[in-house]
């Protein structure tokens, strides 16, 4: 029961018990804001290898400094800072590597999260298939819409958080949430534009088929 009130406590309580060295609370808030904030390190690094990897060093760097927390801001919005700023010191690592552009494997990391065995596997292969395409287009986005789109759209923050975590003007947000709708509902007219001219195909086995039903028909 003591644990239970740990992980429902309010952000200064639960941060003295894990500077006391509580790994269950650890745990229990690690659970409670996991989603979040590596959907926001996955918007920042667009690749979903690196921010898991990202997110479990900011989750250290947390676990070792959270007796400097003194809950002048929300903890989600303190452990979203590392996140960041774990991110951001990858990225700038990145390119004095010259690695500008990374790997990114959309298609596994959509099967991999869009497994459920309830559904049918028809139905689950065509949600996997549209989620890459959006995920896709997410990340073409140019970075600065990206991050505000993840944060806003995908995780709805407010823009007054967002601004916050991003250290931008809250008009800034706005704009910038906008235009990022704005282009990723242009790439994906085009894209459904794209693939009409292929609906409801007919031709190989379904044609060859048809002539051999109607044939043995005929006798």
């Amino acid at each position: 029961m003591e644990h239970s009130a740990v992980a429902v406590g309010d952000d200064f309580s639960i941060a003295r018990h894990i500077a006391a060295g509580d790994r269950v609370a650890f745990e229990a808030l690690m659970r409670r804001h996991n989603r979040r904030l590596y959907r926001l390190a996955r918007a920042t690094l667009r690749d979903g290898a690196e921010a898991e990897d990202a997110l479990q060093e900011a989750y250290l760097q947390a676990f070792r400094s959270i007796s400097q927390f003194r809950g002048d801001a929300a903890l989600s919005t303190w452990l979203s800072r590392l996140v960041l700023n774990e991110c951001f010191g990858r990225i700038r690592r990145r390119d004095r590597r010259e690695n500008v552009i990374p790997m990114v494997s959309a298609n596994n990391e959509a099967a991999r999260s869009c497994v459920d065995e309830s559904e049918a596997p028809d139905a689950a292969l065509a949600r996997a298939q549209v989620r890459t395409v959006l995920e896709r287009r997410v990340d073409e986005l140019p970075d600065s819409f990206r991050a505000v789109f993840v944060m806003r759209s995908v995780e709805d923050l407010s823009v007054a958080e967002t601004s916050e975590l991003l250290g931008i003007p809250e008009e800034t947000v706005r704009s910038r949430h906008f235009r990022a709708k704005s282009l990723l509902r242009a790439a994906l007219e085009a894209e459904l534009g794209r693939a009409e001219g292929t609906l409801f195909e007919f031709g190989g086995e379904h044609c060859d088929r048809v002539v051999a039903g109607v044939l043995g028909r005929l006798g």
